[in-house]
């Protein structure tokens, strides 16, 4: 029923037609797809079946929609456990590829034809993983941020720009059980059902606001990016860690860490499942020597942990018996914390304060989120090692070197080079001030700057002989 004001309004806008007899009727703001419009098609587990969803897709015509589930929390790895894909002329397809295995067929199927995605780089990796590798990309998600849209996940977007809404329970499910329910299957087929449309609705949405440009350069740089270097000692990303105090007992934690992955690994489940960080974080502080004091550390409960105990034992052991041990910290090719830089670095400090609102204020004017405008990373490594010019063209050549895109060079190089002009100029101004005041001080300190230096910058200098490694920590 609608409410009396609503009622109200629709009667005295001349927009809103009113029929009589349907004067308490309220046109919905959108329509829930709770099913797929042509029903849940049955799931392709088969060589077979798969040479012949891939001849279909071949036959099809314009782009592919393609979504993944994935088993994260429960199996090991960021494998896909279900593949969707619907192209016009075909319908949706939904891929069991733990039973199939490659998609390369599919893969060549689609050679030349644009996927759509929905944040593509969540998808793309397992996509890869199965030898399906695109040629051209949309992602929708990423789209919709550079659009200037409130919220980008695939149900608001497709009920702010199609008027429908979603049915979505199943996202955080385990995809890798056998078989899958009837009801899950339809929320992946939802994920796919409407994504062309919305793909190009949103096409109409960037054009119009004079994005389009931008937003095609940011698809092709998610998909030609290379996929992410091995992560350099990823156990000491282990939660709690900073509560292990000895090198012996950071020695001990490494040596959990490394058993538990090896057995997630063999076992196909996510390491987490088998041990929680905190029990590998309480053992390497118990160092403990037997399966029974083992058993009584917080964290090492249930049969598997007993049924594996001498494992972990034996990790500690080593540790214990260990003649290298691991050191506090590494060396890292990583920017030191920005609160670390007033002490490391403090010209670098003041470059970022000054410009980082420069970046800000951008993107709101072009309605824009700002790590969308300027990755955080390269306005960082910009202020810490600049270029040794102020110019325009240097703070360009700068920003492109670190890999930001043409459009975004394009919109943030001259203010961020104003800017730093601008602090420069400020910065000499002081120094000029201090000089001229040391000087009627002291005259025979003469006219240098209060350090010796006349406009010296760390900072500056060619890439290899920056400070940047040296600082970095």
């Amino acid at each position: 029923m609608t409410e009396p004001a609503a009622r109200s309004a629709a009667t005295e806008n001349p927009a809103t037609p009113v029929v009589a007899g349907f004067e308490d009727y309220a046109i919905p703001d959108s329509v829930h797809l709770s099913a797929p419009f042509d029903g849940i098609p049955p799931v392709i587990g088969t060589a077979a079946g798969l040479e012949r969803a891939a001849a279909a897709v071949a036959a099809g015509t314009g782009p592919a929609a393609i979504d993944t589930e994935r088993a994260s929390g429960f199996r090991y790895g960021q494998r896909a456990f279900l593949v969707q894909l619907r192209r016009e002329g075909v319908g949706t397809l939904l891929i069991d590829p733990e039973a199939t295995g490659s998609l390369a067929v599919l893969g060549e199927a689609l050679s030349g034809v644009e996927w759509v995605l929905h944040a593509a780089t969540q998808d793309l990796p397992s996509l890869r993983a199965l030898d399906m590798h695109p040629d051209a990309l949309f992602d929708t998600e990423l789209g919709g941020r550079i659009a200037g849209l409130r919220r980008v996940g695939l149900a608001a977007m497709t009920e702010e720009l199609l008027g429908y809404t979603l049915a979505k329970e199943h996202s955080a499910v385990d995809w890798s059980r056998r078989p899958l329910p009837t009801d899950w299957l339809n929320y992946a087929a939802l994920d796919v059902e409407m994504l062309i449309q919305l793909r190009w609705a949103l096409e109409d949405v960037l054009r119009e606001g004079g994005k389009l440009e931008w937003a095609l350069q940011e698809f092709e740089a998610v998909r030609t990016a290379p996929p992410a270097p091995p992560r350099k000692d990823p156990w000491r990303r282990t939660s709690g860690i900073t509560k292990v105090k000895g090198r012996r007992q950071l020695t001990a934690l490494r040596n959990l860490w490394e058993e538990r992955e090896k057995l997630a690994q063999h076992k196909d489940l996510s390491p987490g499942r088998l041990l929680p960080d905190a029990a590998l974080v309480a053992a390497a502080q118990a160092m403990p020597r037997t399966v029974p004091q083992l058993l009584a550390t917080p964290g090492f409960h249930g049969r598997l942990a007993a049924r594996e105990g001498p494992r972990w034992v034996r990790a500690v052991d080593e540790a214990r018996r260990a003649t290298e041990l691991v050191p506090f910290t590494v060396r890292s090719e990583a920017l030191p914390p920005v609160k670390a830089w007033e002490a490391k670095r403090p010209e670098a400090a003041a470059r970022l304060k000054a410009l980082k609102p420069i970046v800000a204020r951008l993107a709101e004017e072009h309605g824009l989120p700002t790590e969308n405008l300027l990755t955080p990373e390269h306005l960082r490594r910009l202020c810490w090692q600049p270029p040794r010019s102020t110019s325009d063209q240097a703070v360009a050549d700068r920003l492109t070197a670190l890999g930001a895109r043409p459009w975004q060079v394009e919109l943030t190089a001259p203010a961020l080079a104003a800017a730093w002009r601008e602090l420069r100029a400020r910065k000499r101004a002081e120094r000029e001030t201090a000089a001229h005041h040391t000087e009627h001080a002291d005259p025979g300190l003469g006219g240098a700057d209060a350090d010796g230096t006349a406009d010296a910058d760390p900072g500056h200098g060619p890439e290899g002989r920056s400070g940047e490694d040296r600082s970095a920590g």
